[in-house]
């Protein structure tokens, strides 16, 4: 994704001289295309993450729109108590580009995991937290978001290959989309872990399961009445992120059925725990904790058997 957004944002750039870039000495093969085009609009600032979103907040106050660019972790958390304090307090339009969400960073070990960066934007009301599932995704969300009032964290993916069937590029804010249909249960999924949970659906299908299926990208504004309206159909649904079990969707959609009196059951998967010292690739990690399409399929079979969950 972060390919598509980059591209996305140079394109935009061109049609609106108030779009800078800045970057936290990263992104490397993925920024060039702005760097080159806008020099005097891309800022390298270093491994200074809070100089930057401050640097970002004096470039809002001025009526510029600036971009800041680093992995989750250090887009999120580093930073928190500037972003805070500056865009969130002040409602000036940074756009914070947090890239490899959960474990995409894995062999970089538990540092560079984004576990908990949903939660923690989330909690503050003032800024827009958007998710996207694929390129094509980051390249609406972008589109449809860039030139908000107030500020917006983006959780971006690495991997611009990956598409997410039925998705078709579809974002609206506070809205779910729906890419595939099914009666026995329902999935609900968050950013780029969406492809597994459509494979999952595959896998039950060949076993006379079929899942409904929706992809949650916009998180704040949350897509309330959507979630209520698909959650009123169920009477058992799972949700899929590569984030800490609390705080993040997993937390959104109880919010939504606790508040509204649904009668439906939440099964979560998620990172139930902090990390270990054992670590690897995305897809190794995603069978450790139990995120794969595999691993999904078999509690959806579990819940419906009414066992293992």
């Amino acid at each position: 994704m972060r390919g598509a957004f980059a591209k996305t944002l140079t394109e935009l750039a061109a049609k609106d001289s108030r779009i800078y870039l800045l970057t936290g000495d990263l992104g490397y093969m993925a920024l060039e295309p702005f760097a080159e085009k806008f020099p005097e609009r891309f800022i390298n600032v270093g491994v200074a993450e809070q100089n930057m979103v401050g640097i970002a907040t004096g470039l809002a106050e001025a009526g510029f729109i600036p971009v800041v660019y680093s992995i989750v972790t250090f887009a999120s958390l580093r930073p928190y108590e500037f972003i805070r304090n500056g865009p969130i307090l002040h409602q000036l339009p940074v756009r914070i580009a947090g890239v490899g969400g959960g474990v995409e960073y894995g062999h970089n070990g538990a540092t560079h995991y984004g576990l908990e960066d949903v939660g923690v934007m989330r909690v503050q009301p003032g800024i827009t937290v958007v998710a996207p599932a694929d390129a094509q995704q980051t390249k609406t969300a972008l589109e449809k978001t860039y030139d908000l009032p107030g500020p917006v964290y983006y959780r971006l993916g690495k991997d611009d290959r990956i598409v997410v069937p039925g998705l078709d590029g579809r974002f609206d804010l506070g809205k779910v989309q729906v890419i595939r249909e099914g009666k026995d249960l329902l999935l609900i999924s968050m950013g780029g872990i969406g492809f597994e949970v459509a494979k999952a659906a595959e896998i039950l299908s060949k076993e006379g399961i079929e899942a409904r299926v929706l992809v949650v990208a916009s998180i704040n504004p949350a897509p309330v009445e959507d979630l209520q309206r698909e959650l009123g159909q169920f009477r058992q649904a799972i949700t899929v992120e590569a984030h800490y079990a609390s705080g993040g969707l997993a937390s959104l959609v109880s919010e939504v059925v606790a508040q509204s009196g649904i009668n439906c059951r939440i099964s979560r998967c998620a990172i139930e725990a902090s990390p270990d010292g054992e670590t690897g690739s995305q897809s190794y990690l995603y069978n450790k904790f139990g995120l794969s399409a595999e691993s999904v399929a078999a509690k959806a079979k579990s819940m419906l058997c009414g066992v293992g969950v």
